[in-house]
């Protein structure tokens, strides 16, 4: 699941839980809310921690430099 799923879940959990008054015979549609909400949850939590667990197993390779970090300073500078 990824992150944007989940927030979608969580969002139409919210929905269904705080906004919606209609009645269905045989369904709560508050529980049916709330059961999204927290499957939303767990799959944030799960979709974050693999996202981070994958940064950690493919480093950038050697000799990669940031595009957003400035470039080094020289090793000797020019003798005037």
């Amino acid at each position: 699941m990824t992150i944007g799923a989940s927030l979608f879940l969580i969002a139409v959990g919210a929905i269904l839980k705080f906004a919606v008054t209609y009645t269905v015979v045989g369904i709560d549609i508050q529980v049916v809310g709330v059961i999204l909400m927290v499957a939303g949850g767990i799959g944030l939590l799960l979709g974050l921690f693999f996202m981070a667990q994958a940064n950690k197993q493919n480093p950038p390779p050697p000799g990669y430099q940031d595009p957003n970090q400035p470039p080094p300073p020289p090793q000797n500078p020019p003798q005037y």
